[in-house]
């Protein structure tokens, strides 16, 4: 009995130390291609990096609204406390100056910085470790040639016990396994060139997946969710049914991606900072490769709206509701979006048949309806129609009536919703 309780001893102390131990010293290959491949020009190295970065939307992070560029101290908030954004200026004292392309690699395709410490996945590097050690190679080469900036990096602000960076050592052993690309057999080149950008730089499940309380996916099946501390609903872009991209086709997801806008729909919230700093900057080609990955993505089924269940949620005669709803709607939103609904795109887009808005939560909507809806300026769109915020002009009562008919009319099954919920989301950050 005496050894059964000292091999149970040993083994709750051996083991976490054996998985912290594991995790610091664990390095997979460096993907480093042959030598006579590394025969390359610079300046072109650099070039094509500086273009990975925009897919990346590293700068997004990176850089302080009104900031030096990639200098870093953007808060990043989460449900665990604030992160802040690292200076990866080639500064020698306060950027990464003397990272080699090695200690590049390691932060991308590891987790681990230049002195081995975890990342925390605010980084996605979970995303990121698909990158090939080609394209790493070119980033850091193009951060070499930006401007330095002197600034230190700031203090991350968590709470206990999320501040102690051993414990991400457990997180990477059920959430993180250093990888690669693999291209699937059978698809063309394109849609594998589209899974890598989606997967990889693109980081889309990073928003686009739901995670657990520990921050973790088990999965990048891009079902959708609620984006952490954000209060944004990030769609499904799975081919499923119920999907934001469900009877889209590849044109419709291409321009939205390039433009912000297509006869189908708008990008608004956080996507419209995607493709206003990342994706309008990218090729055609790589544009269409991601189109065509997103029109035919593996499958995930999407969980139904609950129609009878969300009825409960809104006191009073639903037909009530959904009248004083489209005297609303009739005042303030048809003369854009039109008596049936599908609007005068892409300037004025379709509330028919539109799945991001019927989806649940029904937090989008809410929020559009109070603050407005901005699409980015692009080069494909560089005059974009605005809605003008109603937050001032009504009530939550009132809110939550027009976007309740919007989401019950034209054949939309998004179910009603209560002035209760519209009140959770009327101070929440526009960002």
């Amino acid at each position: 009995m005496k050894r059964i309780v000292l091999l149970i001893i040993a083994l709750v102390f051996l083991a976490p130390a054996a998985i912290i131990g594991f995790q610091i010293l664990h390095e997979p290959e460096t993907g480093r291609p042959p030598v006579a491949a590394n025969v390359i020009d610079v300046r072109e190295q650099a070039a094509r990096g500086e273009y990975l970065a925009k897919a990346g939307n590293c700068m997004a992070c990176h850089t302080t609204r009104g900031g030096n560029a990639y200098a870093g101290g953007r808060a990043i908030a989460t449900p665990f406390g604030s992160i802040y954004s690292s200076n990866i200026t080639p500064d020698p004292e306060t950027g990464i100056g003397r990272w080699t392309s090695d200690d590049f690699w390691r932060a991308i395709h590891h987790g681990k910085s230049k002195d081995g410490r975890f990342l925390y996945p605010a980084f996605p590097y979970p995303n990121y470790t698909r990158v090939t050690r080609e394209d790493a190679d070119a980033m850091h080469a193009y951060f070499k040639t930006i401007a330095p900036v002197r600034q230190a990096n700031r203090e991350h602000d968590l709470r206990f016990p999320y501040n102690q960076r051993i414990l991400l050592a457990f997180w990477r052993t059920l959430y993180f396994t250093p990888g690669v690309h693999e291209a699937q057999p059978g698809r063309s080149a394109e849609w594998n060139r589209g899974k890598y950008l989606v997967q990889g730089l693109g980081h889309c499940s990073a928003c686009h997946t739901s995670r657990n309380a520990l921050g973790g996916s088990s999965s990048d099946d891009l079902a959708g969710g609620m984006i952490p501390m954000l209060n944004w609903h990030a769609s499904s872009l799975s081919a499923g049914p119920g999907s934001a991209l469900e009877e889209w086709n590849r044109d419709d997801i291409a321009d939205l991606l390039k433009t912000g806008v297509s006869r189908r729909g708008a990008v608004f919230g956080p996507m419209a900072e995607v493709v206003g700093g990342s994706l309008q900057h990218l090729s055609d080609p790589d544009i269409q490769a991601m189109a065509s990955y997103l029109a035919s993505a593996p499958q995930t089924a999407v969980a139904p709206v609950a129609p009878v269940a969300a009825a409960r949620q809104v006191p009073g005669d639903i037909e009530a509701v959904l009248k004083q709803g489209g005297a609303l709607y009739d005042k303030h939103c048809v003369e854009c979006h039109k008596a049936d609904g599908k609007g005068a795109p892409p300037a004025y887009p379709p509330l028919a048949g539109n799945r991001s808005l019927a989806a649940q939560p029904a937090v989008n909507p809410i929020r559009i309806v109070i603050n407005g809806g901005y699409s980015p300026a692009t080069g494909g769109n560089p005059r974009p129609y605005g809605m003008p915020p109603f937050g001032t002009a009504l009530n939550d009562t009132e809110v939550a009536a027009v976007v309740s008919y919007i989401r019950m009319t034209w054949g939309n099954d998004g179910g009603p919703v209560s002035a209760i919920e519209v009140g959770r989301f009327r101070g929440a950050p526009l960002e």
